[in-house]
């Protein structure tokens, strides 16, 4: 496979995950604060083709669960209750893209019968709808302070290149000052500074904030490099030549040769900032409940006898690593299709 194939293969396969978060509504058969107290830690429902008198069912189906009042968590299918999967199914009500309100979902069950692909947590809440309206939080944070770092490394990386002495000395021991942050302790330090009773929002966007800022001194020693390059050549020199402005030298010929570096940076900063959310929201320090992130659904695996009694609560936790994987393979391709052009 060559590496253009590969970065296309990724690209596709990044673009479907996000349309599924980002239509979550329509994906989730269930909103992410649905309870069914009743069913608290139900395993993933199996989806059949076959009854249990061996006949073959075009549409498949579910079976009914039978909870065990004096063991929690312990269920029994039930074969007497038969419920069919309907596929653009009339649900709970969601602002599709949140805006346009609707209430289809892509497949769901008649009453009383449930599905959980994913099982359920301890409040009975479909895991599978919480992972994909969870992803929306996560994959925003990821998204924001990536995007922030790489504004602010591409600030201070241009100026820094393009006009070296003291400038250049000042913003890149500035630089090395971030790097030596240890970042993860600084964000539990902003978190424990900030009011107990704070809005969600505020949280999660202060949060964001502080990733962002902190995190922008690597790209920017990368994108120095390049203008440090870019400003000898040619084309460069002679735009100065004809009496070009500093600042249309830099828009118009440096910056574009740093877009193949600001694009590899961020696909490999997407996912470390996803994971930091992720850690922080497991940690207590981050979203908290009722609001869904990624983090959020691993925080109970905190609790023993989760750990060791409910497997089905690993799953979002698995799904992450080949999102992960994903995004650096992205990188990775982009990174060999790069070095493949000639300059």
């Amino acid at each position: 496979m060559t590496h253009r194939h590969k970065l296309w293969g990724a690209l596709i396969l990044l673009a479907c995950f996000h349309a599924l978060v980002f239509f979550a509504g329509f994906f989730a058969p269930y909103d992410f604060a649905t309870h069914n107290r009743e069913l608290a830690f139900a395993p993933p429902t199996r989806i059949h083709f076959v009854d249990a008198q061996g006949k073959f069912h075009a549409r498949p189906f579910v079976y009914g669960l039978k909870n065990d009042p004096a063991n929690s968590g312990i269920y029994a299918t039930d074969s007497t209750q038969v419920y069919p999967v309907h596929f653009f199914e009339r649900g709970s009500a969601y602002k599709l893209a949140g805006i346009f309100p609707s209430r289809l979902h892509l497949f769901g069950v008649d009453d009383p019968g449930r599905i959980f692909l994913m099982g359920t947590d301890a409040f009975g809440r479909d895991q599978f709808s919480r992972f994909l309206y969870g992803g929306r939080i996560s994959l925003m944070a990821g998204w924001i302070a990536a995007g922030l770092s790489l504004l602010i490394g591409i600030i201070v990386g241009t100026l820094a290149g393009f006009y070296g002495g003291w400038i250049d000395q000042i913003l890149m021991r500035g630089g090395e000052l971030f790097l030596a942050l240890p970042w993860l302790y600084l964000l539990f330090a902003v978190r424990a500074a900030l009011p107990l009773h704070i809005a969600e929002w505020q949280v999660f966007l202060l949060l964001i904030a502080v990733m962002g800022l902190i995190g922008w001194a690597r790209p920017a020693r990368l994108i120095r490099g390049v203008v440090l390059s870019a400003k000898e050549r040619n084309f460069v020199l002679a735009a100065r030549g004809f009496g070009a402005s500093d600042a249309y030298v830099i828009c118009r010929h440096v910056l574009p040769q740093t877009y193949g570096v600001v694009l590899t940076q961020m696909t490999l900063l997407i996912p470390q900032y996803v994971l930091a959310e992720v850690t922080l929201s497991f940690l207590g320090l981050g979203v908290s409940e009722p609001m869904p992130s990624w983090g959020t659904l691993l925080a109970a695996l905190q609790q023993y006898y989760v750990l060791s009694s409910f497997w089905w609560m690993f799953l979002p936790a698995l799904f992450l690593i080949p999102v992960f994987l994903l995004y650096y393979a992205a990188a990775d391709a982009l990174q060999e299709r790069l070095s493949s052009v000639p300059l």
